[in-house]
């Protein structure tokens, strides 16, 4: 049951994919740990990258793509700010499409969508090297339909699936809808 956000990876952008089945956390605990199924490294689609601005920066290896930032891959899409990619020195040109990305991050009203799954955070940060991704914000929301998650901090582990909402000192806010559940026949 939850969204996607798709790799960057030699210019794809990671995928925040399908299925996050929560586990109760044990009472007044201020995180919630999950598995989201699905998680994977997509980089079969091509992707589509619109900014006001594009500075390629060679000599630090980074491209910083600035103002109404929009990345789309198939049905995924992610909105922000700004968003930097930092690659391997020597692993290619962003410019050619063939980088060695290292990490993304993006700022600025992050929003990220794919189907009816949303997710809206400050910052990402979409670390390509140990498949990592984190959103952060004064409030991560992560939503698909009338089922909505509220902390500060995301942590999924791209390998494992796991998923790990954070309310950093105050608490998780989930709302689940009864009709959402699955029946079984």
């Amino acid at each position: 049951m939850f969204a996607s956000l798709s790799p960057l990876r030699a210019a794809s952008l990671f995928a925040l994919a399908a299925g996050l089945a929560l586990a109760s956390a044990p009472a007044g605990a201020q995180q919630t740990t999950s598995r989201m199924k699905g998680m994977q490294l997509s980089n079969d689609q091509p992707i589509q990258i619109q900014s006001d601005k594009l500075e390629i920066q060679d000599q630090q290896n980074k491209a910083e793509f600035t103002g109404n930032v929009k990345v789309v891959q198939g049905t995924t899409t992610l909105q922000a700010g700004k968003m930097v990619v930092f690659y391997k020195s020597g692993g290619g040109s962003v410019a050619s499409g063939d980088a060695d990305i290292e990490k993304i991050d993006v700022s600025g009203k992050v929003y990220l969508k794919s189907g009816t799954q949303e997710a809206t955070a400050d910052t990402g940060t979409f670390n390509l090297v140990n498949e990592t991704l984190l959103l952060k914000g004064d409030k991560v929301v992560l939503s698909e339909g009338k089922n909505v998650f509220v902390g500060c901090q995301l942590a999924v582990t791209m390998r494992t699936g796991e998923a790990k909402l954070d309310a950093c000192g105050g608490r998780v806010m989930i709302q689940l809808d009864p009709k959402s559940r699955k029946t079984t026949n």
